[in-house]
């Protein structure tokens, strides 16, 4: 199988490499900051962006959120299958 992805250079302009699940936390960053955000099942998403401000959204299920973040808060999240989307 050919991987189109295997000569391309990552770039924030580019597709995500992966999909990280997200668990809400109130002082842990995610692991790999986040070029978006996207939720399975509707409700309030907390997260601070890389901007450094803290931001609470409501998001629809099935939705993406394209903003750049760096950690979901645990307080004020009630959206449920929230993913990360990454550049691997």
């Amino acid at each position: 199988m050919t991987n189109p992805f295997e000569n391309r250079a990552r770039s924030l302009s580019g597709p995500a490499t992966d999909i990280l699940p997200v668990i809400p936390n109130d002082s842990v960053n995610l692991g790999q900051v986040a070029l978006a955000l996207y939720v399975e099942s509707a409700g309030a998403i907390s997260f601070i962006t890389v901007a450094g401000q803290t931001r609470t959204v409501q998001v629809a299920g099935n939705s993406i959120l394209p903003v750049g973040a760096l950690r979901v808060r645990a307080t004020g999240t009630t959206a449920t299958g929230i993913h990360a989307l990454v550049i691997g």
